[in-house]
């Protein structure tokens, strides 16, 4: 899935990510626990050496992650209704290569765990013409009552979607 090319709200035209995911009308969702995305490296995303800013990484990451659960019908209306959201905790970025000015590149995350309060996401970001890893991000999200921000268990929905990954991941820690 690509950015969309219409509107004048970005470089080359291009619209932000959040304002262009839509995935094939109202009633087919994005698969909930893995989504990809590209775009292009944009000028302004570069550091004094024609890298990719290193924040950038972990922006790109909370916006897929966003987008992603719009996609898959969990966004923001949803969590509302459920009276929580999540909220990033901690999060770890490893820098393999460095992403340059007119990269095309390829985000792809995935959900390793619900489980209580916690989800855990890791995103992969890949150069689309060499499919060359460019970094990873493991983020640790918390689900928090709107009320009053306070942790509080996830939506059941969510735990039970997230059942056979979440069983894995812990599977693969037991086993270190």
């Amino acid at each position: 899935m690509r950015l969309g090319s219409t509107g004048e709200t970005g470089e080359a035209g291009q619209r932000p990510l959040s304002e262009t995911i839509r995935v094939g009308g109202p009633h087919r969702r994005a698969d909930p626990l893995e989504f990809t995305v590209q775009w292009p490296v944009r000028g302004y995303e570069l550091d004094s050496r024609g890298h990719v800013n290193n924040a950038v990484y972990l922006s790109w990451a909370e916006e897929i992650a966003t987008a992603h659960a719009e996609a898959a019908g969990y966004g923001q209306e949803w969590s509302a209704g459920q009276g929580g959201g999540w909220v990033i905790r901690r999060t770890d970025i490893t820098y393999h290569r460095p992403a340059v000015y007119g990269d095309e590149v390829a985000l792809t995350v995935r959900v390793e765990l619900v489980k209580g309060a916690r989800g855990v996401r890791r995103t992969t970001i890949r150069r689309v013409a060499d499919d060359e890893l460019l970094a990873e991000v493991l983020t640790e999200w918390v689900w928090v009552r709107l009320s009053d921000g306070r942790p509080m268990p996830a939506p059941r929905e969510l735990v039970e979607l997230a059942a056979a990954v979440s069983a894995a991941t812990l599977a693969k820690r037991r086993a270190r």
